[in-house]
């Protein structure tokens, strides 16, 4: 499988171990952000979104 640019984490924030992980994840296609966690067995993804309810996108 090719490597693959279009997602970038953009801010990570705990060890999963100890202490679950956050991260920001950007599709660098869309400019969308992502807010991804995982927590031993546990996790979930969920799109970021701006003041109007629309997503929340990186300007370049």
């Amino acid at each position: 499988m090719a490597k693959s640019d279009r997602f970038q984490i953009i801010h990570q924030e705990g060890n999963g171990l100890t202490k679950a992980t956050l991260q920001v994840i950007l599709d660098t296609a869309t400019g969308v952000q992502y807010l991804a966690w995982h927590d031993g067995y546990a996790g979930g993804l969920c799109p970021l979104v701006n003041k109007d309810g629309g997503p929340l996108t990186w300007e370049t």
